[in-house]
């Protein structure tokens, strides 16, 4: 076995070990975790400026309701990033509970439950939606 002082150190530089470590961690996720059409999947993605919401029901592939902070009602939205989060996660349960969803399955792609992921989901556990 080799020692500590052996060991290299992995390659790339610091945002490609994030990216592939958030890919790992999305993708071991997903293993687990699929969308029905009783209870399908609410992902979620969030970049630096922007978050999305989708309930997907991945039996027929289809996404049943979306929101996201680049449509025109909530870019007008004033509040900080989190603020829209909630506002995003008002709209999903909103649109969810149209299409007839009342469970999902909650996605949080990789990323930590914190922040403006944690806002959203519990703006939309506030909006109606189980998970």
């Amino acid at each position: 076995m080799a020692s500590k002082l052996e060991r290299r150190r992995p390659s790339g530089s610091v945002s490609q070990r994030r990216r592939i470590a958030k890919n790992r961690r999305h993708f071991r996720g997903r293993k687990k975790i699929t969308g029905t059409a009783e209870q399908p999947r609410l992902a979620v993605f969030r970049s630096s400026k922007h978050i999305v919401a989708q309930v997907i029901d991945d039996t027929k592939g289809h996404t049943l309701a979306a929101a996201s902070t680049v449509e025109p009602g909530l870019r007008a939205f004033e509040g900080d990033k989190t603020a829209k989060a909630k506002e995003v996660g008002k709209l999903v349960a909103e649109r969810a509970k149209e299409a007839g969803v009342e469970a999902v399955v909650f996605d949080r792609g990789g990323l930590k439950y914190h922040g403006r992921i944690a806002a959203l989901a519990d703006a939309a556990r506030d909006g109606g939606l189980k998970f």
